[in-house]
């Protein structure tokens, strides 16, 4: 189960990627349940990007509204 922090770092991904600090210990909840993943970009910094299973979740959470 996510807390409310890392879920809404994973809404947060979806609406606005480029603004999340990846220095953030909810990535690394994230990435260790293989909702996101890290995208090195030709600069060399990681970008993160959602997963299917982190789409899924997203998804649900959408439907529970």
């Amino acid at each position: 189960m996510l807390s409310p922090r890392e879920f809404s770092t994973l809404m947060l991904l979806q609406d606005a990627p480029d603004q999340i600090d990846l220095d953030c210990a909810d990535l690394e909840a994230l990435l260790e349940r293989q909702l996101i993943t890290l995208e090195r970009l030709g600069s060399g910094q990681p970008r993160p990007l959602i997963t299917i299973n982190g789409h899924s979740v997203l998804k649900a959470a959408a439907r529970v509204r």
